[in-house]
């Protein structure tokens, strides 16, 4: 399904201000990839090692990766690990798990004990200083996770410093409006998979447009068959976004889901932070 509308994969390229970025941290360069769901339908060999290409092109600082490496089973998670450990970073590879990665009872250890065996940090409810006390690294459990509690994490920072937090779910910034989140690097949505231009997310109109079908129909139809909920912040979808005072980055995913991608094309991210 690889090949299907998922279009050529992109390279997004941003500079973020953060408010007091110490001079020794200025001009870092970090490179997020997120939603791999290496299952051998959604992400293709020669795209995934394209993505890996690009990241080590850049010569990163830091690489962050944010979740949903695998669609169900976690069974992939051991062959995509293979490919991962070609990554470079000249100060590390974090990561955080994301919905899919937690999925069934024995996925989280299994997905995180592989990362962990190639060097990557699995951060959960954690916080990594692999640039300094001066900007701590925050990944946090999945939204949907039972021991999803940023507090018990955010509070331990003081808010005169910087921070970068990875969630893998978007709209975890409403809640994250209550501490000082100078960039949140999240994925999860796929960017929405399916744009339609000057209009937005499809997802966002599929549930008015399930409900107008007959259920009969519906149920012939593997697609529509259900009703999807992704995100409650569809604004958020992709991109770069200001939530009051924090700033939240959306990267749109490596893999894709049946029917693929329309006007979103695949992703990897390239982030220069200023002063």
């Amino acid at each position: 399904m690889h090949w299907l509308l998922s279009g050529p994969l992109s390279v997004e390229k941003l500079t973020v201000k953060i408010a007091g970025l110490p001079a020794s941290l200025q001009n870092l360069k970090l490179v997020q990839m997120s939603d791999f769901h290496y299952d051998g339908l959604g992400l293709s060999e020669k795209m995934l090692d394209k993505a890996i290409a690009l990241c080590n092109e850049a010569e990163p600082d830091l690489v962050l990766l944010t979740g949903d490496y695998i669609t169900t089973t976690p069974s992939p998670i051991h062959q995509l690990v293979l490919r991962l450990k070609h990554l470079q970073s000249r100060l590390g590879i974090y990561a955080i798990l994301g919905n899919h990665d937690i999925h069934y009872r024995n996925s989280k250890a299994e997905v995180t004990g592989a990362l962990t065996s190639i060097g990557i940090d699995v951060l959960w409810n954690e916080i990594a200083y692999p640039l300094g006390k001066e900007l701590p690294i925050v990944g946090l459990s999945d939204r949907y996770s039972w021991e999803f509690n940023p507090a018990l994490v955010m509070n331990q920072l003081d808010p005169a410093t910087p921070c970068i937090v990875l969630s893998h779910n978007p709209d975890t910034a409403e809640i994250l409006q209550q501490w000082r989140v100078d960039l949140q690097l999240s994925g999860h949505t796929h960017g929405g998979q399916i744009m339609i231009p000057k209009i937005g997310p499809a997802l966002l109109y599929h549930r008015k447009i399930l409900r107008k079908i007959p259920m009969k129909i519906r149920r012939r139809v593997p697609c529509l068959r259900r009703e999807y909920s992704v995100v409650r912040h569809w604004e958020w979808a992709q991109g770069l976004h200001q939530v009051g005072k924090n700033q939240l980055y959306v990267n749109r995913g490596l893999g894709t889901y049946f029917p693929g991608r329309l006007f979103c094309p695949p992703e990897v991210t390239i982030i220069t932070l200023e002063g």
